[in-house]
C-alpha cells in the first residue's frame, strides 16, 4: 500500500441482523463495519458487528463514525479491540446531537447496566465521543457528510484523500429526491457503497423501510459516474447462493461486498 493510497476493508457488510453458518461464508454474516486506512489514519464507517475483527494497534488514535443509530450499527463498540488498549484514545463521532454531552447521552442509552457493564467513557482508553460535524478533516484525509434517506435518520459520507474518493450511502431509501442528492454528492467518486438489501421483487412490501436495490444502485452509479459500485446491507436472508445469483445479472464495475475484501483506491 502507497502512502496516498486509499484502502477499504469489508469487516461486516450484514444488515439488519447478524447471522451465521455455512450459507453466508462467502459473503459474511457480520454487520455494517468498513475500515478505511489513508497513510497513518485509521477510519472506521460504522461500528457493527464487524468491528471485532478490528486489529488492537494503530499508528494513530483510530475515529469512528457512526452514520445512524440503529443497534446493527453499535453492536460492534463494546468489543472493539482499540477501545480496550490504553494506549489508543479512540475518537467515535456520533451522529444527531450538539455537543459532547449528547454524544455520551446517546451512546450511554446503550453501553451501560444493565444492557451492558460498563460506559464506554469507563474503558481504560477513554474514548472521545464526540457530535459529528457537517466535515471533518484528519491529515490530508477529509470527511463530508450529507443526510441520507432512512427512518430516524442517516448519514451519508464522502471521504476523500490525495484525489481519491469514496462515498458511503447505507440505510438509504431511493426516491426521485434523495436519489437526485445521493448522484450529486457521489459524483465521479471512485468508489460507492450503496444499500442493496432487497431485491427488486422484495421492495415494494418493504417500501419506506429505509433500504434499496441493486438496479437503483446502477442508476445513480451511471448518472453520478461512480467508477465502481460496491453493494452493502445484504439482508439477513440472503445467503450466499442468492447474493451470487443477483451478483451475475450486475453490469461491469458492480459486485456484492464480501467480508474481509480489501479494495486499494
Amino acid at each position: 500500500m502507497r502512502e496516498t493510497d486509499l484502502q477499504l476493508t469489508v469487516l461486516g457488510a450484514r444488515g439488519s441482523m447478524a447471522r451465521d453458518g455455512q450459507d453466508c461464508a462467502e459473503f459474511g454474516g457480520d454487520t455494517s463495519c468498513y475500515m478505511l486506512r489513508a497513510g497513518e489514519e485509521t477510519l472506521f464507517l460504522d461500528a457493527g458487528s464487524g468491528l471485532i475483527s478490528a486489529p488492537a494497534q494503530y499508528p494513530k488514535d483510530p475515529v469512528i463514525l457512526l452514520s445512524h443509530l440503529h443497534l446493527d450499527h453499535l453492536i460492534g463498540l463494546g468489543m472493539f479491540p482499540g477501545i480496550s488498549n490504553r494506549e489508543h484514545r479512540p475518537q467515535i463521532y456520533v451522529p444527531f446531537c450538539e455537543d459532547r454531552s449528547g454524544a455520551e447521552a446517546i451512546l450511554d442509552r446503550l453501553y451501560a447496566p444493565p444492557f451492558w457493564p460498563l460506559k464506554l467513557g469507563q474503558l481504560e482508553s477513554h474514548p472521545e465521543l464526540l457530535p459529528m460535524p457537517q466535515s471533518l478533516r484528519r491529515g490530508d484525509l477529509t470527511v463530508e457528510t450529507m443526510p441520507g434517506n432512512h427512518p430516524g435518520g442517516c448519514l451519508m459520507f464522502r471521504i476523500c484523500y490525495h484525489g481519491k474518493s469514496l462515498v458511503y450511502a447505507t440505510d438509504f431509501e431511493h426516491g426521485e429526491e434523495a436519489s437526485a442528492r445521493l448522484s450529486d454528492f457521489a459524483r465521479d467518486a471512485d468508489l460507492l457503497l450503496y444499500d442493496a438489501q432487497y431485491a427488486e421483487c422484495e421492495y415494494e412490501a418493504c417500501r419506506g423501510f429505509g433500504h434499496s436495490t441493486a438496479r437503483k444502485g446502477v442508476a445513480i452509479m451511471e448518472r453520478s459516474g461512480v467508477k465502481r459500485l460496491l453493494l452493502v446491507h445484504h439482508a439477513p436472508w440472503s445467503d450466499d447462493a442468492i447474493l451470487r445469483d443477483r451478483e451475475r445479472r450486475l453490469p461491469a464495475g458492480t459486485s456484492y461486498a464480501r467480508q474481509g475484501q480489501v479494495i486499494t483506491i
